[in-house]
């Protein structure tokens, strides 16, 4: 994915800013007491922020830095400060990071760390931490770790006490479902489905009846595919949410119908270009009354012990098991009177 500034689009900033793990708890101590009335106090007590100096400590520390998906607007004020503070920085791709870098005027050393080679990387991270270093990990973009490498490193560090500390900002499954219309109380990320429709249907299939919101990702040589594959098996009603590239230029959010969602696409080939976050409505239960529930149990005791029909019973409902058993005793006491 590659970099792009739109200075055009706005840019929010926040009153708080965390400078480093050390020293954070007295850096917000320091702005939240700031009350600034317009915009040159704003931009004055900004500058007292950023001239903040971090703690120094003798233990290393690894910082999982968050970097834009798109926009370079939405990088951080710690971000960029950890960043250019860092002894190393482990890049998932260091030729495409250094652009990242270079905007900001970052001189900060990199050093390869991928899927291929992270594991390898871990007792050479483990020594540069023994030896007090500041290191941050970085994925191309995005939140490192998610559905990106990073994983194998930090469990390995983390089983061994070591100091890993979290520098938030952009995630392209949070922005998506921040816009997508779709409930966020609860919701499953899958990371990307399989490549082969085969695979892909089994996947999908096990979402037929998920209540909660599913978060996907999927590139662009796929998604017709994957689209057509949805409809398929989950049918053409399914309400979905297609973002693509968010925070960009021609960033796009379509919703509706699989099926609707699918003939935009195929109409379009301009909407097949970039990566995509593709999320599922959740499916509403249907309720229950005890009449169903009895209706089921009538029809497996003429055949089953009340034990087993109970307990097939409550897997097919929302019921508990016990309480599908204390109604599976009086429908059978009902049946052999």
């Amino acid at each position: 994915m590659e970099y792009t500034d739109y200075s055009e689009r706005p840019l929010l900033t926040s009153e708080v800013y965390r400078v480093s793990d050390s020293d954070s708890k007295d850096s917000l101590e320091q702005v939240n007491s700031l009350e600034p009335t317009d915009s040159l106090e704003r931009i004055e007590n900004l500058e007292r922020i950023e001239n903040l100096e971090p703690i120094e400590t003798d233990k290393g520390q690894l910082f999982i830095v968050a970097t834009p998906i798109g926009n370079l607007g939405d990088i951080t004020h710690r971000a960029v400060k950890v960043l250019a503070s860092a002894d190393m920085i482990l890049a998932e791709d260091t030729r495409h990071s250094k652009r990242l870098l270079n905007h900001f005027a970052i001189g900060t050393k990199l050093r390869s760390c991928h899927e291929h080679n992270e594991a390898a990387n871990i007792d050479w991270v483990k020594s540069q931490l023994d030896a007090g270093a500041k290191l941050a990990l970085i994925s191309d973009a995005g939140t490192p770790l998610i559905s990106d490498p990073g994983f194998v490193l930090v469990r390995a560090l983390r089983a061994q006490g070591y100091s890993i500390v979290a520098v938030p900002g952009p995630s392209s499954i949070i922005a998506a479902l921040s816009v997508a219309g779709l409930p966020t109380d609860g919701f499953v990320y899958d990371g990307f489905l399989p490549s082969k429709s085969g695979a892909r249907q089994a996947a999908l299939k096990r979402y037929d009846n998920q209540p909660r919101t599913v978060v996907l990702l999927e590139s662009s040589h796929r998604i017709k595919a994957c689209l057509a594959d949805l409809v398929e098996v989950l049918g053409g009603e399914r309400q979905i949410a297609l973002a693509r590239e968010l925070t960009k230029r021609f960033e796009t959010v379509l919703s509706g119908t699989a099926q609707q969602v699918l003939q935009t696409i195929l109409s379009d080939d301009d909407q097949t270009r970039g990566e995509f976050v593709l999320m599922l409505a959740g499916v509403e239960p249907l309720p229950e009354s005890d009449a169903d529930i009895t209706s089921m149990l009538k029809v497996l005791l003429a055949e089953l012990p009340v034990k087993q029909a109970a307990g097939l019973v409550a897997k097919l409902s929302s019921k508990r098991k016990n309480e599908v058993y204390e109604l599976a005793l009086a429908v059978k006491k009902e049946l052999d009177a």
